[in-house]
């Protein structure tokens, strides 16, 4: 399994408790993160002067898919919400060389209609990435949502995160939310929707639409059956 993510946290936010459930199940998910996600709150960005936070966060993301149990994580420092001012051949080529190193049977990552701008166009590197050519690999390409970017999305200004496959995640819940305590600074307070109780409300809503305790939910860009 590989897991495609713009920032830190994304990747927990858009399927943590699914990586847990493959994790268990003895699968190995590997996940790629592919922006720093720090410098965009500066006027002027400055990697120097945020050194400290850029380390303090990727040491987040190694504790937090710790959690998890994913079998490697791997960050690149791509531009944090300026991904559109790299060209997408650059992006690509980084997915490519974790395609090609991992061979995944099920690629996660965003989905085409997010409102951030780094999302949509990760999600254009990794389509572009799998585009199925005889021997390309993976069988199923899932993209998932992120709370505080695809439900802010508005109706007409993008691609409607509309879900048409879900992961009964009830059992590894729990196990999503501790990861996300570990990025205590991306939290935000209830009623944001990057927040803990805001969380767990959405899987439990994407659960019940389908008969569960909890569930994470996606739209299947592309299945294989062989």
């Amino acid at each position: 399994m590989l897991v495609v993510a713009a920032h830190p946290d994304d990747e927990i936010l858009g399927c943590g408790a699914t990586i847990a459930k493959h994790s268990q199940q003895g699968d190995a998910v590997h996940v790629v993160i592919l922006a720093e996600g720090i410098t965009s709150r500066d006027h002027r960005p400055d990697r120097e002067k945020r050194q400290e936070e850029l380390t303090a966060l990727k040491e987040a993301a190694r504790r937090a898919n710790g959690i998890l149990g994913a079998a490697s994580v791997k960050l690149h420092d791509f531009p944090d919400n300026r991904m559109d001012s790299c060209a997408l051949l650059d992006i690509v080529k980084v997915v490519e060389s974790a395609v090609s190193e991992r061979h995944p049977e099920v690629i996660y990552t965003h989905h085409a209609g997010d409102l951030n701008v780094d999302h949509r166009r990760v999600h254009e590197a990794v389509v572009t990435s799998g585009r199925p050519s005889p021997g390309y690999g993976h069988r199923r390409l899932l993209f998932f949502e992120v709370a505080s970017s695809t439900e802010w999305q508005t109706p007409g200004s993008g691609v409607i995160f509309a879900p048409t496959w879900y992961v009964d995640v009830s059992g590894t819940l729990g196990l999503k939310v501790k990861a996300l305590e570990a990025y205590q600074s991306e939290l935000r307070p209830f009623p944001h929707p990057r927040s803990i109780a805001a969380v767990e409300h959405l899987a439990r809503w994407r659960g019940a639409t389908v008969g569960v305790p909890a569930a994470e939910a996606f739209v299947l860009g592309r299945n294989v059956v062989v």
